[in-house]
């Protein structure tokens, strides 16, 4: 079964710092450009990071640069989210998305990913 999985979610305290992961199941990321995004209780669905599939382009939503940093690792075909400085306005529920082949991410939020995951919890509070 072809799939996503995001892990790293959790609660943390504002000021703090979480990692995710996303993770293919039955094939590799390698290939894809990767995008995550979040949903707050009662928000829509919004793009926080894109990363090429050559790792060569990357984007970040206004709210997040400077504190967020997409990467990914070829050889764990493993895409990361370091998240730094949580706000509680960070909290969500974040997803990663995979569509096939190079995009530059400049407009990724707009992307028709073939694949989505089952989305991890972030809870920013003290």
């Amino acid at each position: 079964q072809l799939q996503l999985v995001e892990s790293g979610g959790g609660l943390v305290q504002p000021g703090g710092s979480l990692r995710l992961s996303c993770a293919a199941s039955g094939f590799t990321l390698n290939s894809y450009t990767i995008g995550w995004f979040r949903q707050a209780p009662g928000k829509e669905r919004e793009g926080v990071s894109c990363i090429s599939s050559r790792g060569s382009s990357t984007n970040y939503a206004d709210s997040v640069k400077g504190r967020f940093a997409i990467s990914r690792d070829s050889a764990k075909r493993t895409v990361y989210l370091q998240m730094n400085s949580l706000k509680p306005e960070d909290t969500a529920v974040y997803y990663c998305a995979a569509i096939l082949g190079y995009y530059d991410c400049s407009r990724y939020h707009l992307y028709q990913y073939d694949f989505w995951g089952q989305g991890t919890q972030v809870t920013v509070s003290s």
